[in-house]
């Protein structure tokens, strides 16, 4: 072939699409294929002044003919099965030190196991976590690889130059080996969860317990965006809530059904945390609270029994309260998500760097946030301290966790479900409390199974005097 392809890309739905137009409009040839194979053509011929960077090929085969050797073909497919068969299918055509790129949400086991088989049978295997959804794929999204630091660094001319950009430094960086970008994306999304969760609660508090219009909430989102809450999905939030359906005349908010869907991510994020004993208890009532959305009939069912339950606040709570609320609400769902990064660290020997994750998610993907940037010089400065502690942050939550208390007693006393908030809440009072009440938890222990305790005054004796009690 006259002009080879840089790259290849398999899976051409709209996140596969916008991706391949990033690469070729910075520059690289690429060669694509899809399973359909007029949807392969039909995205050449959409591609405007950019087609003549793109090779469609009808067969896997054409595709691996198509691009210079030693080969990179990113795929962007359904996580699972499907991954699997195509790797089952690209293997024959491809030579060892060729390389395949999942850049799917993939579960991170799956991408170490699929690591092991590319040592042992070739050809290479990496898996890249990319956020910043359509809009991110197509300009610039957050890049977290994984793999052998060879193969990153033989694609990172590529995926450098498709990333967002913060301050003309790309957000995309290597993680680790195996499935570490994987595991990066997942904490990501299981953050990306709680965060949503959290602006879902506030505005929910807005309608219900101040009885705002969605002109007015938006115009609060707004407001919030220009300082400490600054971030894409309080922008987006606004603009949402802003938003006239088209068919009825009404706000967009209230047109929806209150039924949230998920890709499971932010479940992966949570069964790891139990698996490593990390709590994310912000993290898991966002999950919590989108699997009961779905539970529709059973909340209708149970508003009928018991009556509605939001009632007003009747200037129990204001604006300003709930803005406070909000920043000490992020600032420990974030802190849980990196806790959990560094346990899985510790307990994978994954030498994570915590401070570039920061600076990788401070541009393109869904949970870029002003914060971001003094979380990378926090975790630099002590990547072993949990961010809450970090003075930067410390003083952020001295000065609005009374808020976040009195937003999650006001929702309690006026039955406005916050419950993201409220296990963010307890979690921090949980972490400021030096004598703890799970000296009971130990007791009950020692006495039903004799499984012992630690004494404070240090003495030897490991049972209560209860010991012969339980069963």
């Amino acid at each position: 072939m006259n002009n080879p392809a840089s790259i290849g890309l398999i899976g051409l739905g709209t996140m596969g699409a916008m991706l391949a137009l990033n690469i070729a409009e910075k520059g690289f040839h690429i060669a694509v294929w899809n399973r359909t194979t007029t949807v392969t053509h039909e995205f050449k011929a959409e591609a405007g002044e950019l087609a003549s960077m793109i090779t469609p090929t009808d067969t896997l085969a054409d595709l691996v003919a198509a691009i210079k050797p030693p080969r990179s073909i990113i795929l962007m497919v359904p996580a699972g099965l499907a991954v699997d068969d195509m790797i089952a299918a690209l293997r024959p055509l491809l030579a060892p030190d060729d390389l395949i790129i999942d850049a799917g949400n993939a579960l991170f086991h799956d991408t170490n196991r699929r690591s092991a088989e590319a040592e042992a049978h070739g050809p290479h295997f990496m898996g890249i976590g990319v956020s910043g959804g359509e809009e991110g794929a197509r300009h610039g999204p957050a890049i977290m690889g994984g793999g052998l630091r060879s193969d990153w660094d033989r694609v990172a001319p590529v995926l450098n130059a498709i990333a967002a950009k913060y301050k003309g430094t790309p957000c995309a960086d290597y993680m680790g080996p195996a499935g570490t970008g994987h595991f990066v994306k997942a904490v990501h999304n299981g953050i990306e969860y709680a965060d949503m969760q959290m602006i879902a609660e506030v505005y929910g508090v807005m309608r219900d317990g101040m009885n705002l219009p969605p002109a007015e909430i938006a115009a609060t989102f707004r407001a919030w965006n220009t300082g400490p809450l600054q971030s894409y999905l309080i922008e987006i939030s606004a603009e949402v809530a802003a938003a006239t359906d088209t068919h009825s005349g009404k706000p967009m908010l209230d047109m929806i059904l209150d039924r949230a869907g998920q890709k499971g991510t932010g479940r992966w994020t949570v069964i790891e945390a139990q698996h490593l004993a990390a709590p994310i208890p912000a993290i898991e009532a966002a999950v919590m609270a989108r699997n009961l959305s779905s539970r529709l009939d059973e909340r209708i069912a149970g508003e009928a029994v018991f009556g509605a339950v939001p009632q007003p606040l009747n200037g129990a709570l204001g604006l300003a309260q709930l803005e406070q609320a909000m920043i000490a609400g992020k600032i420990l769902c974030y802190a849980q998500g990196f806790a959990l990064i560094s346990a899985a660290s510790t307990a994978f020997n994954w030498p994570m760097p915590l401070p570039e994750i920061a600076r990788v998610w401070r541009e393109g993907c869904i949970i870029r946030s002003s914060m971001l940037n003094d979380m990378a010089t926090a975790l630099a400065e002590d990547p072993n301290r949990n961010l809450m502690l970090a003075p930067f942050f410390a003083d952020h939550l001295k000065s609005t966790h009374l808020a976040l208390r009195q937003t999650v007693a006001a929702g309690a006393l006026h039955g406005l479900p916050v419950p993201a908030l409220a296990s963010g809440l307890s979690w921090f009072d949980m972490m400021r409390t030096g004598r703890s009440t799970a000296n009971m938890i130990q007791a009950q222990r020692d006495f039903f199974g004799a499984h012992g305790f630690e004494r404070v005054d240090g003495l030897p004796d490991k049972h209560g005097p209860w010991v012969g009690h339980g069963v």
